[in-house]
């Protein structure tokens, strides 16, 4: 499996592993959880992607029962997300869901996270949502501030917009390692609208979270249902496949999360890689997609 260096020293396997809906599963136990990320390492998919609030801030405690004493932490790399604060789980008593984006709450989160998954660092962490109640200078430090320490190794954000990137790297001594948009043949407006773009100048590797775009893709009876099906038979795989190997085709080096309970299909993760089209049939793809020729 291809590997993305997106920090000193820091790579993630190019495929990702997303664990969303991880505590939706009807097995949570340890030993089934390391049975999916036993099928990920067979292909060479080692990172794994959280955030605290999955699973009604859960999900993490659920994957950190299942690494301990298995030896998976020295072979996977941990993605973690902060900053969503929601009435549920251990904010059950706040008023209103909000960002929190303060030194104080993100380094707290990160306690919390590593406590939660049993490791003691994490290799990627991410601001989860732009906050417009963000002191960028006061949040660049901290997150400064726990690389330094050891405990975060490389620091990104996720769902932020070109000028909220430059925002904060502009606090930052740290470069920030990578931006988790929604992007896909359902999402295409980071392709045309600066986002995709600013990262390639940046040389930031984005990460595609919701490639199928939730499984619309897999439902979809219009032209675009069509071709895919047309092109994921030429190819030998099936409609996701296909769908993840368009976003391997781009040359921004995106790195797509792929998040599904089922152990026969993330058995097939990799298959992706059998189906990356070259520049005339990602065309066809993308016009199927948008719903006209481009102009």
């Amino acid at each position: 499996m291809e590997r993305v260096e997106i920090a000193g020293g820091v790579t993630l396997s190019r495929l990702v592993y997303g664990l969303w809906r991880l505590g939706e599963d009807a097995d949570t136990t340890a030993g089934h959880i390391r049975a999916k990320v036993a099928a990920c390492l067979d292909q060479g998919i080692t990172t794994m992607d959280h955030a605290d609030i999955y699973g009604g801030y859960a999900g993490e405690a659920l994957f950190g029962a299942a690494l301990r004493g298995s030896g998976l932490r020295q072979r996977i790399e941990i993605v973690t997300k902060c900053g969503i604060v929601a009435p549920m789980g251990e904010y059950a008593h706040v008023p209103v869901k909000h960002y929190d984006t303060s030194a104080r709450h993100v380094t707290a989160s990160v306690e919390r996270s590593l406590r939660a998954l049993g490791t003691e660092w994490i290799d990627l962490l991410l601001i989860h949502r732009p906050d417009p109640f963000m002191d960028f200078a006061e949040t660049g430090a901290a997150l400064d501030g726990l690389v330094a320490s050891g405990k975060v190794r490389a620091v990104g954000v996720s769902n932020f917009r070109p000028w909220d990137v430059a925002a904060l790297q502009a606090t930052m001594a740290n470069r920030l390692a990578t931006n988790q948009i929604e992007l896909g043949l359902h999402a295409l407006e980071p392709f045309t609208n600066g986002d995709l773009t600013e990262m390639q100048r940046l040389g930031l590797p984005p990460m595609a979270w919701s490639p199928l775009g939730g499984g619309r893709l897999m439902t979809d009876t219009g032209p675009l249902g069509s071709l895919m099906d047309r092109m994921a038979a030429e190819a030998g795989v099936d409609r996701a496949a296909l769908a993840v190997g368009w976003l391997l085709a781009h040359p921004a080096r995106v790195l797509p999360v792929l998040g599904t309970n089922s152990l026969p299909r993330i058995a097939r993760l990799a298959e992706a890689r059998r189906a990356v089209p070259g520049r005339v049939d990602w065309f066809r793809l993308y016009q199927a997609a948008l719903g006209r020729e481009v102009a």
